[in-house]
């Protein structure tokens, strides 16, 4: 999954309708508070946590570039391309980094959800995930399947080989061993 030029966020289904995504003056209506999709460009790293809305919920940003993305539902993490010859050499890379002891993981915070979610592009609106652009196509997504819980997330970005380089942002459930 792409983005359009800027981060990938991950809403929770209950959340989707407060996404307010990109506006084109980048600021919410009547004030100077930042719109959503700024406020996911501002994330400081590989993965981050806004609030969405008011009622508590969270989204998780994947930062840093907008990079081609998919979740590995297996490993509960976001594999990002960030250099390959092919998506095969990509994932068996990424299969071997969430293998190894010794991959040294940054910490990105905490996540907490209310169950399943979705990723997409954090400048569209969730409310209009599933409404055509006035050109044609759909905004992209992809289901995120996962139970309600209390999430670390943890990134790492490595040269796995001369020619691939990984990005994960995984998430595990809190307090499940220590970050390296």
């Amino acid at each position: 999954m792409e983005s359009l030029g800027g981060a990938l966020v991950v809403v929770p289904v209950s959340a989707l309708a407060a996404w307010s995504g990109g506006t084109a003056t980048g600021v919410l209506m009547g004030g100077d508070v930042p719109d959503d999709y700024d406020r996911a460009c501002a994330v400081d790293g590989p993965a981050g946590v806004l609030p969405v809305g008011n009622g508590g919920v969270r989204a998780l940003v994947l930062g840093d570039e907008p990079d081609t993305s998919c979740y590995l539902a297996g490993h509960r993490a976001f594999l990002r391309w960030l250099a390959a010859d092919s998506e095969s050499d990509l994932k068996s890379a990424a299969e071997d980094v969430l293998a190894d002891p010794a991959t040294r993981w940054d910490a990105c915070g905490t996540w907490v959800t209310d169950g399943p979610a979705v990723l997409m592009d954090a400048a569209v609106p969730g409310a209009e995930l599933n409404e055509a652009y006035p050109d044609g196509g759909m905004p992209e997504q992809a289901p995120v399947s996962l139970q309600p819980g209390r999430w670390r997330v943890r990134a790492v970005r490595t040269w796995a080989d001369p020619r691939t380089c990984v990005g994960l942002v995984q998430f595990l459930p809190a307090g499940a061993g220590e970050v390296s």
